[in-house]
């Protein structure tokens, strides 16, 4: 039997799942799926702002979504695991079957 009560395992499960729960952080491991990135490059590619990028960025990494090391004046960023971008192409077509559903209900009501 697990050490752990199922409360505190559906507790943390739902923490991962509030680090997965902003569109810019599925941008980052969408991003992150292709391989390790320096900020910089994250923040290029998203277009968003140096500070906001840092705090969802350190977010991900305390919920251990991704990894950080710093090699000289970088920090570099990569998923921590594959299955972390799995589930969320998961979820993407989860999305995909539902707006394809509501679509087909939309198109008979006309």
């Amino acid at each position: 039997m697990n050490s752990m009560p199922q409360k505190e395992i559906f507790r943390l499960h739902a923490e991962v799942c509030k680090a997965l729960s902003h569109p810019l952080r599925l941008e980052v491991i969408d991003i992150l799926q292709e391989g390790e990135l320096c900020f910089s490059d994250i923040l290029e590619i998203t277009g968003g702002l140096k500070s906001n990028l840092s705090q969802h960025l350190g977010f991900m990494v305390r919920q251990g979504i991704i990894r950080m090391r710093k090699e000289r004046t970088c920090n570099y960023y990569r998923l921590s695991s594959v299955k972390v971008a799995k589930a969320c192409d998961l979820m993407r077509e989860v999305l995909t079957e539902n707006l394809k559903k509501h679509s087909r209900y939309l198109t008979a009501m006309q």
